[in-house]
């Protein structure tokens, strides 16, 4: 008999738990809805063990599950944390946070009220404001606003502007400036999109055989490299082999 009420025992502890500690109400219904197991190990992988863990990949997974049970979690929290405290941190991870759900619009209201006094400048900022421009389909105003942090801050480095820059200069439809950003950027940068979006350019111009060098090169370097390099690049290199 006990072993047949251990699961409800169970399963009772459990949603007192998500009472007492604060969690998400939702875990209430999935502890009670979801198939008893599947249910309560959701709830121990993504609440408990990362607390008793508190190792990175632990927190990572955690943080992907949460997001797979309740997508806009983050976007209420830190909504919230804009109305309470109002400062800039809260402001960018607020419009972070809505340019991954596609509200760019918002995101940049977000960053602009972020962009004054001491922060108007803000070569970080600054950047955000430009992937949720160009997030928005307005690759003129992110080639701006890079070109305006370029201006204030020189000696400011990031990958992923310089990418943005040069996806922005595409999207402008100035073809021949891209391609020298794409050539500069691609050998150092950390990961491949900036060598296949490179070669897709140079095919798309009509550069058939230098597309297929630079994506010959490489898919050579991937070879060579350790198997998690590939296995995260997997995407970006299996578009530079549909070059050939």
């Amino acid at each position: 008999m006990l072993l047949l009420l251990l699961p409800y025992i169970i399963q009772i502890l459990l949603i007192i738990h998500v009472i007492r500690t604060g969690r998400n109400q939702l875990w209430i219904w999935v502890l009670l809805f979801v198939p008893f197991g599947l249910g309560a190990l959701a709830y121990l992988a993504v609440e408990v063990v990362p607390e008793l863990l508190h190792g990175r990949a632990a927190q990572r997974t955690a943080r992907g599950m949460r997001r797979a049970l309740d997508p806009s979690a983050d976007l209420r929290r830190y909504e919230n944390e804009v109305r309470v405290a109002g400062n800039v941190a809260s402001r960018q991870r607020y419009a972070e946070e809505l340019v991954r759900h596609g509200r760019c619009a918002e995101a940049i209201i977000q960053y602009e009220q972020a962009l004054s006094g001491l922060y108007e400048h803000d070569p970080n900022l600054m950047l955000g404001l430009a992937q949720a421009q160009f997030a928005g389909g307005d690759a003129p105003a992110a080639r701006t606003t890079l070109d305006a942090l370029i201006r204030h801050n020189p000696e400011f480095r990031s990958p992923a502007g310089h990418l943005l820059y040069a996806r922005a200069l595409e999207g402008e439809g100035n073809a021949a400036k891209a391609l020298e950003e794409y050539r500069v950027l691609a050998p150092s940068y950390p990961g491949a999109e900036a060598a296949v979006r490179y070669a897709q350019l140079l095919a798309a111009q009509g550069q058939r055989e230098a597309a297929q060098q630079v994506a010959r090169e490489l898919l050579e370097q991937a070879r060579i490299a350790p198997g998690h390099y590939r296995r995260a690049q997997r995407e970006w290199l299996e578009a530079a082999r549909r070059l050939f």
